[in-house]
């Protein structure tokens, strides 16, 4: 149903904004903050049921403006926050923000890393309360054991509770070296000291970008993408394993296209969804493939729509009192350089 009175849920989402920001009375969540031209050029899909607010952290090439936030009602449709303006810029010079993952670790505090360069040994880290106010950003050298280190991309941190660390995750590459990217990892109590790093996962091909997910009472799961280029695939599979530190098996066919990469994992309702970013023309575009069993996927794309532009990202679900105060944020519009 793509017209009418909000839904029961949706009604009470609404209520729970009042005040902090007037919304369509149509059900779909952030229409009414969208751009005039985005609203336009998006598809009129057919409303998803409604699971609850996701958050979702992504940037824009040239990944110097900073880190942007969009949000989501029902898990599909994603709309920019903050009149699509850079939630999180950056602090540093010559500091990029690309590959940002978020995720709230066991106290409540948010914990946001990111690809601080093209090349070095460094990854980027801050922490919020609230999603408002921030840390400072802290370039943190997590590869500096290792001197011959070309570069460290995609950095993902889950917690273990069992260890009661953190366990981040990357790809590196290095200098002079044939074999190319593979996934590293290192543990840490409080991100100031960390394990050695030690290759993570090195299925004999080229690595990039792994995630992983887990439900309680399943294995988990890494996405990952193969970066082989004979044959070229450049395509996201999924491993899994017993524990959050493997070992990895059952690696699986590709489950989407060739030229993607930047997976992330989100459960709504029955489906698994798998989000990528699709970099390659003639279709650049954010896109997403389910599954119900892990087993037979099925193109979503149609279903969704994503903020224009928007690059390899990933996605936490958050609280109705959080997503409200989100909302409400405005800031000044970007001061035009002199030669526009």
């Amino acid at each position: 149903m793509t017209t009418g009175a909000p839904r029961p849920a949706a009604r009470r989402w609404i209520r729970a904004l009042a005040g902090s920001v007037a919304l369509a009375a149509c059900g779909l969540t952030l229409a009414a903050q969208a751009p005039a031209a985005q609203k336009a050029a998006a598809p009129q899909k057919a409303a998803q049921p409604a699971h609850g607010d996701w958050l979702f952290v992504y940037f824009k090439e040239p990944a110097n403006q900073g880190i942007y936030f969009a949000l989501s009602r029902d898990g599909y449709h994603f709309t920019p926050l903050n009149n699509g303006q850079p939630w999180l810029p950056p602090s540093h010079p010559g500091e990029l923000m690309r590959d940002p993952f978020l995720t709230r670790g066991p106290h409540g505090l948010y914990r946001l890393v990111w690809t601080w360069g093209w090349h070095g040994d460094s990854m980027g880290y801050a922490t919020s309360r609230n999603l408002l106010t921030w840390s400072a950003q802290r370039q943190i050298p997590i590869m500096r054991d290792y001197p011959e280190t070309r570069n460290v991309w995609a950095p993902r941190i889950f917690w273990d509770a069992g260890r009661k660390q953190w366990l981040v995750i990357w790809s590196s590459a290095m200098n002079n070296s044939t074999t190319g990217n593979h996934i590293w990892s290192a543990l840490t109590p409080d991100f100031k000291t960390f394990s050695k790093p030690r290759i993570f996962f090195d299925p004999g091909y080229v690595t990039i970008d792994a995630t992983i997910f887990h439900q309680p009472g399943g294995p988990y799961r890494m996405v990952f993408k193969d970066q082989s280029y004979d044959p070229l695939s450049f395509q996201e599979r999924v491993a899994t394993g017993p524990t959050l530190l493997g070992p990895w098996k059952h690696i699986s066919a590709p489950i989407n296209e060739t030229w993607s990469e930047g997976p992330s994992v989100i459960h709504v309702g029955k489906r698994y969804i798998v989000y990528y970013d699709h970099y390659r023309a003639p279709h650049i575009s954010y896109e997403g493939v389910a599954t119900t069993n892990w087993k037979r996927w099925v193109d979503i794309t149609p279903e969704t729509s994503f903020p224009k532009y928007c690059k390899h990202g990933s996605f936490v679900k958050i609280r109705a009192a959080e997503a409200a105060r989100l909302i409400a944020r405005h800031d000044a519009p970007a001061a035009a350089s002199s030669a526009d």
